[in-house]
């Protein structure tokens, strides 16, 4: 499926990095780790970082219910940015240099989850997302500890996927004056070595879940 343009999303400054396949949308979001959340607050703008899971075309966010900033979020018009930096690109001028990136901006209006299956859902998508393997691993969530937390659902309706590959764009007089280094600086998240809480016991592994995150 595609996704739909609209006068949020319609890319009007390098449209051809634009992506409109929805797969593309799920791959940014799906191997993302946090999502910046950025509404309008007693009338001024507040961007938010926060976890966040997908569970087919709805993107689920959460918090506790005694933050001023979830009980903002009921019902508000968000928008929602997940990015991937991908590499610094070093051109021969400083107006070229540029940032190779995946980006996906999602527009909608947070809808406050109450059904208890959709908030296990829901949970269930977050957790997975930060922590592949923890939701069968770790211990489930209580009534206590879920009457303490605000699950929010942003449909995925209208969003927008931009995308920067490959090297420079450098002027050709630049490229023709040579002796000045262009390229890309790749960019890469990886995970280190787990380290244990001071309170863990002896005798208790690592999980596979965790030790395969190393790749």
């Amino acid at each position: 499926m595609s996704l739909s343009s609209t006068s949020r999303t319609r890319l009007t400054r390098h449209a051809e990095r634009g992506r409109t396949d929805r797969a593309d949308l799920y791959a940014v979001l799906d191997t993302g780790l946090v999502a910046h959340v950025g509404l309008v607050r007693d009338g001024a703008p507040v961007v938010l970082p926060m976890g966040y899971g997908r569970a087919g075309d709805t993107l689920y966010l959460h918090g506790s219910t005694g933050a001023g900033w979830a009980r903002a979020l009921h019902g508000a018009p968000v928008c929602v940015t997940v990015t991937h930096l991908d590499g610094i690109v070093y051109a021969r001028s400083v107006f070229d240099h540029s940032m190779n990136y995946r980006c996906a901006i999602v527009h909608g209006e947070s809808r406050l989850v109450t059904d208890p299956g959709e908030t296990d859902s829901a949970l269930k998508a977050i957790t997975e997302q930060l922590s592949p393997g923890s939701w069968s691993y770790a211990r489930l969530p209580t009534k206590r500890e879920l009457a303490a937390t605000t699950v929010l659902a942003v449909d995925l309706a209208e969003a927008s996927v931009k995308v920067r590959s490959g090297g420079p764009g450098d002027e050709p007089e630049d490229v023709a004056a040579g002796g000045r280094w262009a390229g890309v600086l790749p960019v890469q998240t990886s995970f280190g070595a787990p380290e244990p809480g001071l309170d863990l016991e002896t005798g208790v592994d690592v999980p596979a879940h965790i030790r395969d995150r190393r790749g």
